[in-house]
């Protein structure tokens, strides 16, 4: 699994007469691969600046996004490329938007998807249904209520249709994960007109709907999310708007993985360009001070380790929590608050006063903040330490993102010596080192995890593909107890490797809910230059139990306390000799 990075979150209409010269086979001309790539029209915005909403205008929209993403992944034209699809559909929302019926808007998609061409269909084999996972969500193409009988048989005969495994909006990564690097990314558009946002929703919208491995496991019906989201997306006044409702939109898929990636200006200023110089941790559902963020400011207002936060410049920190939570994507409450941590002290302004707790005792302080380029925000994910120490004098701690690919095999013969072997997951490893390492802990090969990818003859369709195995058949593997700690800095790479770890003999899991997120990442943008990401695969235990948002279940539950912090303990590290010294 890939590691990925923690930073990281109308009323008139200009209709233009087009016709169908972009979408003409004799205008195709150049070298491109794809003729779609050579349809540059609407490269500078989509000519349509707004759309007046009321509810058959929100439901008509509706109903397009739908048409429009089933089209785009089940019709053999746009696989090949021969089609812009972003910009055909600028092309019929005015038509759309001027209609006053269903019937109207029936007629206006199914003339505009029958100019793709015929259709040659097939029977499509299925997989065995005892390997299907999720099926695809299509069933509504057969709501002749809705669409109509014309439109209707249209997109049966779309579903029908005899496509290859991949294409143009639709390609496959090394391990099956979705590929999908033709949507093109609109960076020089920073806020999108009106039709580039309703794209985005779409896009976003659709590539879940298709491509992602856990969609059900959405709480929510994610047909009700799409008309939700037509008019907060149309009614986005600005850049930073837009930003928060496509913020807002990914959150609702709960998945870690899936979040506005790399540094967002726009969001970085809404966060705030300052902050307070301490690291912040939710230590019993508690914003809690664990460290300074730079030595340096440790000494102006004398804070101390497990100081609790309880207000910011006069508000609650649990009202805080509150309103920032539709805006933090996770796979679950704990990861997000992992992430909410980050960003609490930030603040537009060079000051901030905070009222904390210590023992019986509140205060209320004014403390300086500094520009967050000059603190290290991520201090907290970037533990440094020895690749491995002694904790007792046969019980050795590990910490593995910090071993060095030219010491680690020094290291193992003084490992296979000792009685217990802590590994801190909470932290990254080398692919490589990994691989190798943990060969010493088997005595043979283990299947430790199996995968779902696409049926892409069927998007949407997700079925059980393989099975992963670590170990070699191997007489001297380390015979002493293995202790694995977990909690909600474990994500992706993280977890699978923890999974691989859990199934070494005598390992046993201790600490608390990991970030839930497992999977290789599935890149992609959205209009804006937005560059955002899903879980692309499915992972599972070889039982089939889920991964995606229950995470690294311990075989026994232990976080952090604030007394702990008070005191430098580590106390998943203390239950891990425990647990070692009983032979458990």
């Amino acid at each position: 699994m890939k590691n990925i990075s923690l930073t990281g979150v109308f009323c008139s209409l200009v209709y233009l007469a087009i016709g169908q010269a972009s979408i003409n086979e004799a205008a195709f001309k150049g070298s491109s691969k794809y003729k779609a790539d050579l349809d540059t029209q609407f490269d500078k915005g989509s000519a349509i600046t707004s759309i007046p909403l009321d509810p058959r205008r929100t439901n008509d929209l509706y109903i397009v996004g739908k048409v429009w993403g089933f089209v785009k992944y089940y019709h053999p034209a746009l696989q090949a490329g021969d089609y812009n699809w972003d910009y055909e559909l600028f092309r019929v929302l005015p038509k759309i938007i001027q209609c006053d019926t269903d019937k109207k808007r029936n007629e206006i998609l199914h003339t505009w998807i029958s100019q793709l061409g015929k259709v040659i269909t097939e029977k499509i084999t299925l997989p065995d249904s005892s390997l299907v996972k999720m099926y695809p969500d299509i069933q509504w193409i057969d709501d002749k209520v809705v669409l109509g009988d014309q439109l209707s048989a249209l997109l049966n005969d779309i579903k029908n249709a005899s496509r290859e495994k991949t294409g143009y909006y639709l390609g496959i990564g090394n391990v099956g994960n979705a590929d999908l690097k033709n949507e093109k990314r609109y960076s020089e558009i920073p806020f999108p007109d009106a039709g580039f946002r309703l794209l985005t929703l779409y896009r976003y919208w659709n590539i879940i709907q298709y491509l992602f491995p856990y969609k059900y496991l959405i709480e929510e019906n994610w047909n009700t999310i799409l008309k939700e989201f037509v008019p907060t997306f149309l009614n986005a006044n600005n850049e930073l708007d837009y930003k928060l409702a496509t913020l807002a939109l990914i959150a609702r898929v709960h998945d870690t993985h899936a979040t506005i990636r790399s540094n967002d200006k726009v969001l970085e200023k809404y966060h705030g360009n300052y902050a307070a110089p301490l690291e912040i941790s939710f230590v019993e559902n508690k914003a809690v001070v664990t460290d300074y963020l730079d030595r340096e400011f440790n000494s102006q207002k004398g804070f101390q380790k497990g100081d609790i936060v309880i207000s910011i410049n006069g508000k609650s920190t649990d009202s805080i929590v509150k309103e920032r939570l539709p805006y933090t994507p996770a796979s679950n409450y704990p990861t997000q608050l992992r992430d909410m941590a980050i960003h609490l002290l930030r603040t537009s302004d060079t000051v901030m006063n905070i009222t904390y707790k210590r023992a019986n005792t509140i205060n209320t302080v004014t403390i300086t903040c500094y520009p967050v380029g000059k603190l290290k925000l991520y201090k907290k994910f970037q533990k440094k330490d020895t690749c491995f120490r002694y904790v007792t004098s046969d019980i050795v701690y590990i910490f593995p993102s910090t071993i060095q690919k030219d010491n680690w095999q020094k290291m193992m013969p003084e490992l296979l010596k000792t009685k217990g072997m802590i590994i801190d997951m909470r932290s990254y490893m080398d692919d490589k080192i990994f691989y190798e390492f943990i060969k010493y802990l088997m005595h043979e090969p283990r299947k430790f995890a199996r995968f779902t990818t696409n049926y892409t003859k069927i998007p949407g369709l997700f079925v059980f593909d393989k099975y992963a195995a670590v170990g070699t058949k191997n007489h001297e593997y380390y015979k002493g107890h293995i202790v694995i700690l977990v909690n909600e800095n474990t994500q992706s790479s993280g977890e699978y490797k923890s999974m691989a770890l859990r199934a070494t003999p005598h390992a046993t899991v201790v600490g608390s809910t990991t970030a839930a997120a497992d999977g290789n990442v599935s890149r992609f943008y959205l209009p804006g230059g937005i560059f955002t990401s899903i879980s692309g695969i499915g992972v599972y235990y070889p039982d089939s139990r889920e991964t995606q948002r229950v995470g690294i279940i311990p075989d026994y539950a232990v976080q952090p306390t604030i007394q702990g912090i008070i005191q430098n303990r580590d106390e998943l590290v203390e239950k891990a000799v425990e647990v070692i010294n009983q032979g458990k």
